[in-house]
C-alpha cells in the first residue's frame, strides 16, 4: 500500500470554500500521479478545528470522487498550528513508491517547501572533491533532476557533427547556435537530451561526440549559451547542478549553495584507487601534481572559473565519506526550509 499526502488550506468556514479546495487538491492529485480511478483504495481526510461548516468527504463525493471510501477527522488542536487546513491520505496499490509526488496548495505549502517550492542545488569545487557523485545521490533522494550539464556540451557537439561543421571552426559553430534546438526532460528518474526532437541520451556518449564536446565547449558563445538554457531549465524545474561557477554565476539566486572541497592529497589518493581499480598504473606525486596545477587552472581561467560564491556553505570531504558528505547537505538544506 502507497500513501500519497496532500494538504490544502482555506481563506473562510464556509461549504463554497472546502468544496473548491478539496476538489482542486483530489484532481492535482490524481493529475500529478496519473492516478485511475481503480488506482484509489480509500481517501482520509483530517481537518483542523476551525473547519466544521461542510465535510471534505461530502465535498469529496459531490464533485466526483465517490469510488472509493471517504474518511474524516478532527486533528487535536496544535499552539501555533496552520489554521484552516485540510489534509489528505490516499491509499493506493500503486507500487511505485518512487513516482509518487504529494501535493501542498495554497496555505499548506508552507508544511513541505521541499516539495512544493522548486529546489535548485548548486554545487561547486575543485577536481576530486566528489561533487559530482554527491549531485547524483541528492537528485534520486529528493527525485529530482541532476542536470548533467555535461550531456548538453555533448549534443551541440552532435549538432555540429551532423550538420557537417568543424567543432572549432567559431564563425560556423556561433551561427549553428542561433537555431539549436536542444531540450532536457527528466523522465522516470533520468536526465533524456532531445536534438531537434530526438532523444539522444546515448548517441552522444559516442567516443567521436566526446572529441568534439571538448572543442566546442571551449567557445565563449557556446558556454554563454549552455548558461542560459541552464538557467531556464533551472526556473522550470528543481535540479541539482554541480560545477565550477553554478553558485557564483550560473544560478546566484539559488537558496542552497555548497562549495565542496577536500584536500589536494586526499583527492589524489582517491584517483589513483579508482584508476588502480580500473588496472592502471600511475605515479602518485605526479597524479598529485596535476590536480594541483588543474587547481590553480580552474581557478584563474578567464571565463568560467572555478569559485566559491559568498553565500555558499563549504563542505570539507576530506575526512568524510559520501554518506557523511549527504547527510551534511540535507542537514543544511532541511534547516533553510
Amino acid at each position: 500500500m502507497t500513501v500519497i499526502r496532500g494538504a490544502t488550506t482555506i481563506e473562510k468556514d464556509c461549504k463554497e470554500e472546502i468544496s473548491a479546495a478539496v476538489k482542486e487538491l483530489l484532481d492535482e492529485v490524481f493529475s500529478a500521479n496519473s492516478l485511475q480511478k481503480e488506482d484509489v483504495s480509500a481517501f482520509v481526510f483530517s481537518l483542523t478545528s476551525d473547519v466544521h461548516s461542510y465535510h471534505p468527504a461530502k465535498a469529496a463525493r459531490e464533485c466526483g470522487y465517490d469510488f472509493a471510501p471517504l474518511f474524516a477527522a478532527i486533528e487535536p488542536e496544535i499552539d501555533g498550528g496552520l489554521k484552516l487546513c485540510i489534509r489528505l491520505m490516499l491509499l493506493t496499490e500503486l507500487a511505485s513508491k518512487n513516482a509518487v509526488k504529494h501535493i501542498y496548495q495554497r496555505g499548506a505549502k508552507v508544511l513541505r517547501k521541499d516539495i512544493s517550492e522548486r529546489l535548485n542545488i548548486a554545487l561547486d569545487g575543485p577536481a576530486g572533491s566528489g561533487k559530482s557523485t554527491v549531485a547524483k545521490i541528492l537528485a534520486k533522494d529528493y527525485n529530482i533532476l541532476y542536470l548533467d550539464t555535461g550531456a548538453m556540451y555533448r549534443a551541440c557537439a552532435l549538432k555540429a557533427l551532423r550538420s557537417g561543421i568543424n567543432p572549432k571552426d567559431v564563425v560556423a559553430v556561433e551561427k549553428m547556435l542561433l537555431d539549436l534546438d536542444l531540450k532536457v526532460e527528466y523522465k522516470e528518474g533520468k536526465q533524456h537530451t532531445i536534438l531537434d526532437g530526438e532523444d539522444v541520451s546515448s548517441a552522444i556518449r559516442e567516443n567521436a561526440v566526446s572529441m568534439a564536446a571538448s572543442n566546442i565547449s571551449a567557445h565563449h558563445a557556446v558556454r554563454v549559451k549552455m548558461v542560459e538554457m541552464q538557467r531556464e531549465i533551472a526556473k522550470s524545474m528543481s535540479c541539482v547542478l554541480d560545477g565550477r561557477d553554478i553558485g557564483s554565476a550560473v544560478l546566484p539566486d539559488a537558496k542552497y549553495k555548497f562549495f565542496i572541497t577536500a584536500d589536494s592529497k586526499v583527492r589524489a589518493t582517491r584517483r589513483f584507487k579508482e584508476l588502480a581499480e580500473r588496472g592502471e598504473t600511475v605515479d602518485f606525486e605526479k597524479l598529485h601534481a596535476e590536480i594541483v596545477a588543474r587547481d590553480k587552472q580552474d581557478s584563474e581561467r578567464e571565463f568560467s572559473p572555478l569559485v566559491c560564491a559568498e553565500d555558499a556553505i563549504v563542505i570539507d570531504t576530506s575526512e568524510l565519506d559520501i554518506d557523511g558528505v549527504v547527510a551534511a547537505i540535507k542537514k543544511q538544506i532541511q534547516s533553510k526550509i
